[in-house]
């Protein structure tokens, strides 16, 4: 008998241990409170010279309530790095299941990536700085730069098959390409601060795509090709 009540009060422990719904909101709405503080804190002050209290007193929480949710203050960056990769992953499984062009998704793409936080060009040379710096986030960033790469392979691939892209270039060096073209263009935006990133973007994917694009040959009467579009 004593067995069976200690069985069924564990049963009640673990249920009343369980986060409320209303608990939850609770730790989300505190986790993104201290994400943002913590972003907006690194733009003014730069991520070696923003302090754990720093963050949480713009966030108005307690110091200790920081390592509730990140481990350190490098976490955050990861948590951004992470998020930013979640977006990439939720953009392609869109794509993958509707009828939208290569071209088209590409051309989102790159709008779609740098939405709000990154659309400040403070917080963009604050994180350019601290992957640079910090050797912690550096290291992880380039084992997530990896799985960002293996998803930008993915979508160039699926162009490849379906005869959108090129096929003389291995779907690796042209999602390497992409990457590169978005990311200096983010870059040179982030030195100006301006509001010219759309346009910069936009002009930037009109050149690449340029390259991207299958090659059809041309023939004379013949059948001899004359050229290849876009050569």
């Amino acid at each position: 008998m004593a067995k069976r009540r200690s069985v069924s009060s564990a049963r009640t422990s673990s249920i009343a241990a369980k986060p409320t719904p209303r608990r939850l909101r609770r730790r989300v709405e505190i986790r993104e409170r201290l994400f943002r503080s913590a972003l907006d804190q690194f733009a003014k002050k730069g991520f070696a010279n923003t302090t754990v209290e720093d963050i949480t007193e713009a966030a108005d929480v307690g110091k200790g309530t920081f390592f509730n949710y990140f481990p350190s203050k490098d976490h955050i960056l990861l948590a951004f790095g992470e998020m930013q990769l979640g977006k990439l992953e939720a953009a392609i499984a869109e794509a993958r299941s509707s009828d939208i062009s290569i071209e088209e998704f590409l051309r989102a793409l790159p709008e779609r990536m740098t939405q709000e936080p990154t659309r400040n060009p403070a917080i963009v040379r604050m994180l350019l700085q601290a992957y640079l710096s910090t050797t912690v986030v550096r290291e992880a960033m380039v084992d997530m730069q990896g799985r960002v790469q293996a998803l930008h392979t993915q979508i160039i691939r699926m162009g490849q098959e379906r005869g959108e892209i090129r096929t003389d270039f291995p779907a690796s060096e042209m999602a390497s390409v992409f990457r590169q073209t978005i990311f200096g263009t983010l870059l040179m935006w982030s030195l100006y601060g301006d509001a010219s990133l759309t346009e910069r973007i936009q002009t930037a994917v009109d050149v690449l795509w340029s390259g991207l694009a299958p090659r059809h040959p041309v023939t004379a009467g013949g059948g001899v090709p004359l050229f290849t579009c876009g050569d």
